[in-house]
Parts: structure tokens; C-alpha cells; sequence
């Protein structure tokens, strides 16, 4: 027998976005929301990738709140579990666990018209209703394994990164790595030291650039704690050289050339082998793909005990992977370290909105269109946080995530001013910003790079990345434009700011 649960607001997730925004609600004076959650305990992508070496690739006094800054970072990068601590202290400093609901997997919602409710489904059968629904899984959630032909052969452990299969011991193994992305190029290097045979089946080699990372000296720390506001300048010097480098994603590729430079001498100084390195070395330009940053990746390639292989995967036997040339690698282990569904990060969300509109279906055949990577139109009263075409290559999404909530509490506040029951962006405006956005990304490297992403859609076009400085963003939405959008109804006589409330339904 599932559980009824009527709120104000429905968010879904516990990363940075869903508690930015139930934080964002609490400061508002409000607690008529619910936060669902799928695990059982909050944290999002960090909570979930715990591989060896697993780290922040933004420094971490710019990936964190702005208004809930940490003295105590560690590392000018901070390793996962540091991330995953901090994200819980914030959940506990602003009492968010109380309205967290773990073991609740959003499988769909549906927009009631003459309700002007949301009713959200979830994987334990329970449904929460709200007049407002604020998506904040994000798109790096959902693992990517490729289907290799064979693998439902294999008689050894196989797993994908996000989901690391700590009981199997790894020393003393022959491993497999099929993928050499952001994940792989951290744990690689951590397990090559421990297995008995590393091999790492490279598709495309990705731009690797010497990572700047350091521990935070003492004093640092200590003067952080006594003087916030010099953490607080600190945080703006980070924001303000990450932000230069939007510069030559957007147009300037001259800029991604001089860079280059910079990481072919990285290749030249740490990996031996000019056989190996004419491999490691991308023929796009950097920035068509995620540029990565590393200390420790070119060196573990150097290993005796490690092979790099470009040539593909044909098949997958009972105790080996036969790579494209006829070559049989016998292994006891496969690590996928081959990312996340990004584009179709939605596809297996059944979401209705007005007059039964499926935006999965939508968004597969047209592509995933939004206002500012926040509202569809279409779809009153839903919030996508870190949606379509807010992702970024060069500064910290926390940044946008902070703009989003901000935007999307003045749409709620906007609502209940005029006494309507929802809003909804106008179709003509959503085009306007995808035309516009789009005609920018042309003109970018993930473009005009030479190479194919997962920055791409099915159909090329570039759903993941948004254009330009972050400050631009920030422009764009620290005001709410009337005129974007259409109330509808009037609001429904129900008390908005009461807890959530209860109620049996039927088995």
C-alpha cells in the first residue's frame, strides 16, 4: 500500500542541485517541500563514484556554495570522500534531512490541469504531489556500458566505475579498462600498482594537461578560519582565471592551439615510449572533448605491467577481451570506465505535461529544448537544475547551479504573488534562446573541433554545454522576465507553506 504525500514543492536529488535549492527554500522562510531521494543518504554523483583516486577536476574553494565556504579543503583539488563530507555537513547544518525521503526513485510524473499539481511516481509506488517540481539529478547519473558482443559470456567480475565493486580484490588480477575518460585517467593509475596485468583499450585519446594541485598549507587553512573574507577573494581569483579560459572554447581556437602546447610537452616529458606517445596524442583540437587534468596517468602507462591498446574491442570471451586486431587478452576483471548517458539522460523519465505531452518522446525526436536550461515549455511549474546546455568546460557548475535556484525561487515567488496556479515559459521565447545558443555553439570548439562527443546528441547537436562566460549566464537569469512567460489558473485553496502532509492509498 503506497504513501500520498501533498507539499508545496517536489525536488528530486541530493547533489549540489537538489540541496542549493531546498537550502534556497529554507532561507525563504519555507517548509513545504519534500526532497526525494534515491539512496540512502544524500550527496549525488559523489556519494555514488567512490573508484580509487576519484577527485574534483575544479579547484574546490570555487566547486562548493559560495555562501557556505570550507576553510578546510585539504587539497587545492579535494579527493571524493572530502566532497561527499562537505555535502553532508551542509545538509545537516540547515536541518535538510528532516524533509529527505530516501529509497524514493522518481520513475515519472504528471501534470494535473485542474489540480495545477504535479503528481511525481516512484519506484516504491508512493506518490508525491506538489504545485512545484524542481529536477535536480543532473545528467551524470546514469552509467554509459557499452553492449560489447560476447560480454554475457564472461565468467570474471565486470563493472563500471560509478559502480565499484569494492569486495572484489583487485591485487594480484589481470584488469581490463575499456574507456579512457575523466574516470579512468584517475583510477588507472591507482590500481596499476596493485594488479598483475593492466589493459587499457583507448578509442579516442582525450587532452590531458598537467593538473595544479597542491595541499592547502596550514596557514592557509588557519588564516581562511580567522579571515573569511580573504577565502572569499581567494574564491574570486580562482572564478575570474577559470573564466579566461571560456575565451578559447567560444571561437578562439588560437588560444586551445597555445594550450596544446602545453599538453604535448606534458606528453614528451612523462611518457618514454614514442610509440605510446603518437597514440596518447589527440588529432582534434582541444576542447572538443572534455579537456582533463592529470599528474599521474602518463606515468602509470610507462608500467611494465601496463598495455595500452587502441585497436578496439571485437569481442568479449569467458576469461578474455579480443581486441579488433585478433589479439586475446585474458583477464579476471573489466572496469568500464566509458562515462555517462548525458543527452539521454531523461529518456527513461515518463514525464507529462499539459494535455499529456511526453517530454522523453519530445525530447528524442526534437531534441532537449528549455528556457535557459531551466524551464520547458509546455511543462508549468517544472524546473530542470543543471539541465540542457548548462554544463561547462571551463569553470564550476556550483556557480550555475546557484543562478538556477535563484531563478527558479523568484518564478515560485512569482506565481503565488499574482495569486496563479503555475507558469509556463512561452513557446516563442524557448525557440528564440535555442536558436541563439545554438547559432553560438557553431562557432565553438566542441563544433568546429574535429571530433565527436558526448556533448553531442543522436542528431550533432550540442544539448550539454553552455556558450560563453558564466557571468553572462548569471546576467540572464538573476532576473525573472515577465514577459517570457504566461500564468495560468489561479492559485488552488490549499495553505502553501504548510508540512508535508501524509495519506493511505489504495493498495
Amino acid at each position: 500500500m503506497g504513501k500520498r504525500t501533498e507539499v508545496g514543492v517536489v525536488i528530486v536529488g541530493t547533489g549540489f542541485s537538489g540541496l542549493g535549492m531546498a537550502i534556497k527554500l529554507r532561507k525563504e522562510g519555507r517548509d513545504d517541500f519534500v526532497i526525494l531521494e534515491k539512496a540512502h543518504d544524500v550527496g549525488g554523483t559523489w556519494r555514488d563514484n567512490t573508484y580509487p583516486g576519484c577527485a574534483c577536476d575544479i579547484q574546490s574553494h570555487m566547486y562548493s556554495f559560495s555562501f557556505e565556504q570550507n576553510p578546510d579543503w585539504t587539497r587545492s583539488f579535494s579527493p571524493q570522500r572530502e566532497i561527499w563530507d562537505y555535502l553532508r555537513r551542509v545538509a545537516e547544518k540547515y536541518d535538510l534531512y528532516r524533509f529527505v525521503r530516501f529509497g524514493q526513485e522518481m520513475t515519472g510524473a504528471r501534470w494535473d490541469a485542474d489540480e495545477g499539481r504535479w503528481h511525481v511516481s516512484t519506484r516504491s509506488g508512493d506518490e508525491f504531489v506538489g504545485q512545484f517540481l524542481v529536477s535536480g539529478v543532473g545528467a551524470l547519473h546514469v552509467p554509459q556500458t557499452p553492449r560489447l558482443p560476447g560480454i554475457e559470456r564472461f565468467q570474471g567480475r565486470a563493472f563500471h566505475s560509478a559502480e565499484w565493486d569494492h569486495d572484489f580484490d583487485l591485487r594480484g588480477k589481470r584488469v581490463a579498462v575499456i574507456g579512457t575518460g575523466a574516470s579512468a585517467i584517475q583510477f588507472v593509475p591507482q590500481i596499476a600498482k596493485d594488479v598483475d596485468r593492466l589493459t587499457v583499450f583507448q578509442r579516442t585519446p582525450p587532452w590531458i594537461m598537467p593538473k595544479p594541485d597542491h595541499a592547502m598549507p596550514g596557514w592557509a587553512r588557519t588564516l581562511f578560519h580567522r579571515v573569511p573574507g580573504v577565502q572569499r577573494l581567494y574564491r574570486h581569483l580562482l572564478y575570474w582565471l577559470l573564466e579566461v579560459r571560456a575565451i578559447g572554447f567560444n571561437g578562439h581556437p588560437g588560444m586551445m592551439k597555445l594550450a596544446q602546447l602545453v599538453a604535448k610537452r606534458h606528453i614528451a616529458k612523462q611518457v618514454r615510449d614514442p610509440e605510446v606517445r603518437r597514440k596518447i596524442t589527440p588529432d582534434y583540437t582541444m576542447g572538443c572533448k572534455r579537456v582533463l587534468i592529470s599528474n599521474d596517468y602518463y606515468p602509470a602507462l610507462n608500467r611494465d605491467n601496463v598495455e595500452l591498446v587502441t585497436d578496439g574491442v571485437a569481442e568479449v570471451r569467458e576469461h578474455a577481451v579480443v581486441d579488433a586486431a585478433g589479439v586475446e587478452h585474458e583477464v579476471d576483471a573489466i572496469i568500464f570506465g566509458t562515462g555517462f548517458h548525458v543527452t539521454d539522460a531523461f529518456d527513461g523519465l515518463d514525464i507529462l505535461g499539459q494535455d499529456g505531452r511526453d517530454l522523453s518522446k519530445e525530447w528524442a525526436t526534437h531534441g532537449m529544448r528549455t528556457h535557459l536550461g531551466i524551464t520547458v515549455s509546455g511543462y508549468p511549474n517544472l524546473f530542470f537544475l543543471l539541465g540542457p546546455n548548462t554544463g561547462l568546460g571551463h569553470n564550476s557548475v556550483v556557480f550555475m547551479i546557484e543562478s538556477q535556484v535563484r531563478y527558479v525561487a523568484e518564478a515560485i515567488r512569482y506565481v503565488e504573488d499574482n495569486d496563479a496556479a503555475a507558469i509556463d515559459v512561452r513557446a516563442d521565447t524557448q525557440a528564440q534562446f535555442n536558436a541563439d545558443i545554438q547559432r553560438k555553439l557553431e562557432k565553438g570548439i566542441w563544433t568546429q573541433g574535429g571530433c565527436k562527443s558526448w556533448y553531442l546528441d543522436a542528431m550533432g547537436v550540442n544539448r550539454t554545454i553552455w556558450p560563453g562566460f558564466t557571468w553572462r549566464y548569471w546576467q540572464r537569469t538573476r532576473r525573472l522576465e515577465p514577459a517570457d512567460f504566461e500564468l495560468i489558473g489561479r492559485a488552488p485553496a490549499r495553505s502553501r507553506r504548510s508540512e508535508p502532509t501524509l495519506a493511505k492509498l489504495s493498495a
